[in-house]
């Protein structure tokens, strides 16, 4: 890379579909210590985990992980990170890649796309990737977020609804190119992180609990490109860890 940039990873234990995940394993490691590996293979200058919870402090810190202990209080991952871009006192150019402690099977070629895209488009706050939804059933399910762009791959809107919705709901399966799964990974300036932290949070965030809405709501655009590998598995229910397990087990 031809400019410096910090992966985050923000953990915490009391996730309200699933406790304690971070922590769980698979394949006789724990998720954080799967999604830190992943993070190590980009070419990030440092990977930090940001958490508020000892138990996954200690778990981290045995695998040679940095760690960064935050306030208890923050409402979401991005809250958390600037408050670690605040402490490690980062420039305002500087780009932080948040990858969430969740994505199961991240591949490395992602957070460096990221980095990069946010890099070449300096008229955004923020840049996420996007991938097309292959599966029917994805379509509807209100843990697989999804995203609509404009012709600029700027984001428009994100929902845990279908998006765009059809009215031919037998068809919606043969017209899925049209619908796109947000991958839950994000680049953004240590500048922009200041503001982010402290803008209210949005009726729309509150209602879709997707912590992007912040960002759009208050007038920043958000680059989506559409990632260059196929992603991983967010773990947000025991369905999603299972799917981990099975997948880890087949090799």
């Amino acid at each position: 890379m031809s400019f410096a940039f910090a992966v985050i990873i923000p953990s915490r234990y009391g996730a309200s579909r699933l406790p304690g995940k971070p922590l769980l394993e698979i394949g006789g490691e724990t998720l954080i210590q799967h999604v830190y590996r992943a993070a190590n293979k980009s070419q990030a200058d440092e990977v930090i985990i940001a958490t508020d919870d000892d138990r996954i402090e200690d778990t981290a810190r045995s695998f040679g992980a940095a760690v960064i202990m935050t306030d208890r209080e923050h409402v979401s991952g991005t809250d958390r990170i600037a408050e670690v871009a605040r402490i490690k006192n980062y420039a305002d150019d500087m780009i932080v890649v948040n990858v969430q402690g969740d994505e199961y099977g991240l591949p490395e070629a992602q957070i460096d796309q990221l980095a990069q895209a946010l890099n070449g488009n300096p008229d955004k706050a923020m840049a996420t990737l996007c991938e097309r939804i292959e599966e029917p059933q994805e379509i509807q399910n209100p843990n697989v977020v999804k995203v609509v762009r404009d012709i600029n791959n700027t984001a428009i809107y994100f929902s845990r609804s279908c998006i765009p919705w059809s009215e031919n709901k037998a068809a919606q399966h043969e017209e899925n190119s049209t619908v796109y799964r947000h991958i839950g990974i994000y680049a953004y300036r240590a500048g922009f992180l200041k503001q982010f932290s402290e803008l209210p949070v949005s009726a729309i965030e509150k209602t879709e609990r997707l912590e992007q809405l912040r960002a759009l709501y208050n007038g920043f655009k958000i680059h989506v490109e559409e990632a260059c590998a196929p992603g991983g598995i967010g773990i947000d229910t025991e369905d999603d860890l299972q799917r981990a397990r099975a997948l880890h087990s087949s090799g």
